[in-house]
């Protein structure tokens, strides 16, 4: 099965999510192959379907004053924080070829996530009823999907370099700001986002069975 990768660079959310809207509609109509967009975003709040705004620390007026976007979205979960230094991926996949099964898709992103970290000695797991992937009692990567007529979008967040004083914002998903954690945090060492951007690729490609990849930068 062929697929292809859309690597975005740093863009910001809103021009992202434009995107994102787009390839469904393409995908839906079967024009393009399933497209995993992988980007960073400069700082920004997006608040999912729960739309609990007692987990936003500060109004969305306060954070456009502070430079913080601020975005309501059709994702599942709560508030989410994005930033450079965070890797994040939209998985534009057609779920009539992936089993029509919604939970199983959401497992097997966590499963590509978690082995990615496991490859670089960080024993990450899920956990039963959370979205999102943990080290020990930490939060190192969000999951958030939507779908509109068995196509997915929205999609994960993995921490790997982002400033973590961002997420004293909201309270992410319901859980404490300090619950939040990065790969460079617990490795306590550098780490290339070019390297877990491929790790990335290689994971997701075992988990959904692609074969053929094309990169596309656009």
């Amino acid at each position: 099965m062929s697929w292809q990768i859309l690597d975005l660079g740093l863009v910001p959310y809103g021009i992202a999510l434009e995107r994102q809207v787009a390839l469904c509609e393409e995908r839906i109509r079967d024009r393009i192959p399933d497209t995993l967009i992988l980007v960073e975003h400069p700082p920004v709040v997006t608040l999912g379907r729960a739309k609990s705004t007692a987990n936003l620390r500060e109004t969305p007026q306060a954070l456009l004053a502070r430079g913080i976007d601020f975005f309501e979205v059709s994702r599942g979960g709560d508030a989410t924080y994005h930033a450079p230094g965070q890797l994040v991926g939209y998985p534009i996949f057609d779920l009539k070829q992936h089993g029509r099964d919604v939970l199983r898709f959401c497992r097997d992103v966590e499963a590509a996530l978690i082995r990615v970290l496991d490859a670089v000695g960080l024993g990450a797991r899920s956990v039963p009823g959370k979205a999102g992937v943990w080290v020990g009692d930490r939060k190192i990567a969000s999951l958030g999907i939507s779908l509109r007529r068995w196509v997915t979008f929205h999609g994960f967040a993995l921490n790997v370099a982002v400033d973590l004083t961002g997420f004293q914002v909201i309270r992410p998903c319901g859980e404490e700001s300090e619950v939040m954690t990065s790969m460079e945090a617990l490795l306590k060492r550098r780490v290339a986002m070019g390297e877990v951007r491929s790790r990335v690729a290689a994971e997701f490609a075992r988990a959904f069975g692609f074969g053929e990849q094309r990169a596309v930068s656009r």
